[in-house]
């Protein structure tokens, strides 16, 4: 019998210094405290005491001037005002967002959204065809020119005319608009459960990886409650729930708003969140209804999903609660979308999200 077999443990944090030891806390924090820096250092003292972070040698007091040193909070907040992060300090949250969700998955590679078509994209394929005006220079093939002028002049009269020159086919890669929907309602936050410190870094996670990865991508990001408003990508660090219903109407409308702006043939939307819709508003007025699957909350919800549909968006659900009833409305609304729907845990989601992503090969744009 094999037995157990040990490796040797080594311990990640053992060549860090004490500053990138607490940095890598502190930025967590920041996110769990939605960007409230004064919040996230208290958190930071009090882990201290607790568990002994610090000596003497570097204590927090040292670790909160080296963050002002470095640029990672402001280093002369206004008279008695809170000290605040920095854009240094939301790009690196973005970066330790993609790395804690996405970094996983890199072995599988990142790419471009490819289709099977061929057409002026820029990852070259074996084959080859004859030059036709209109072909761009980067496309010919040279070695493969070179050789046919010397078959067809012979290299004592050695030419290249056009009638020689072969192009390098390019695979086609699709662009794709995509508006990811959180919900901030009241329940991201209920029964114990933080929902929407996942929800954010998955936000976080995708928006970097569309800005390194998918550069001609674009994304929209908006978070409903009992409205519906956009927020930029670098205000994601700073998103709180609030004391609101949950307006999926709302965060539909705004989303196909934003996707009619948008020039892309393939277009998709995602949307996370914890429960059914409980609100719409009428008129001005907001009805509300946390009771049950309303009908007509539900049929105004369905009736967008189908518009959705219509317009070849396909909506793409991460519902992180279990409940029943609440799986009940996924499957409506997906069935009126002929979309995809995601039962997941609060740890899978960015994985979920993420392969739907890189696998989203939609039609040849016209």
């Amino acid at each position: 019998m094999l037995g157990f077999q040990f490796s040797r443990y080594f311990d990640k944090n053992k060549h860090k210094t004490p500053f990138e030891k607490l940095f890598d806390l502190f930025m967590e924090m920041l996110v769990h405290t939605s960007g409230d820096v004064e919040e996230a250092i208290d958190w930071l003292r009090e882990l201290d005491k607790e568990h002994n972070l610090t000596d003497d040698n570097y204590t927090i007091d040292d670790f909160i001037e080296d963050l002002k040193k470095k640029g990672f909070i402001d280093k002369d907040p206004t008279k008695g005002g809170p000290r605040k992060m920095t854009a240094k300090t939301e790009q690196v949250i973005r970066n330790k967002a993609l790395d804690q969700i996405f970094g996983k998955l890199k072995k599988k590679g990142v790419g471009s959204h490819r289709t099977s078509f061929k057409g002026k994209g820029d990852e070259p394929t074996p084959d080859r065809r004859n030059f036709q005006f209109g072909d761009r220079y980067e496309q010919i093939a040279f070695s493969d020119s070179i050789r046919n002028a010397q078959v067809n002049h012979g290299l004592g009269d050695f030419k290249l005319t056009e009638n020689d020159l072969e192009i390098e086919e390019r695979e086609y890669k699709t662009t794709t608009s995509t508006v990811l929907m959180i919900d901030i309602s009241h329940s991201m936050i209920l029964y114990g459960e933080n929902r929407i410190t996942p929800a954010k870094k998955v936000a976080m996670a995708l928006a970097e990886l569309i800005k390194r990865k998918y550069p001609k991508d674009t994304l929209d990001v908006v978070v409903f409650g009992n409205d519906a408003w956009q927020v930029s990508i670098k205000d994601l660090p700073y998103l709180k729930v609030g004391p609101f219903h949950t307006n999926t109407v709302s965060g539909l409308e705004l989303a196909m708003d934003l996707m009619r702006r948008r020039k892309n043939a393939n277009k998709q939307i995602f949307m996370i969140t914890d429960g059914k819709p409980t609100c719409i508003k009428e008129n001005g007025e907001y009805y509300k209804n946390s009771w049950g699957i309303d009908p007509k909350i539900l049929n105004k919800t369905l009736n967008l999903a189908i518009q959705c549909r219509k317009l070849e968006i396909p909506i793409t659900t991460f519902m992180i609660a279990r409940d029943s009833y609440l799986q009940e409305f996924v499957e409506e609304f997906t069935e009126a979308n002929q979309g995809k729907a995601f039962y997941t845990s609060l740890k899978g989601l960015g994985e979920f999200i993420f392969h739907d992503y890189e696998t989203n090969r939609r039609r040849k744009s016209h």
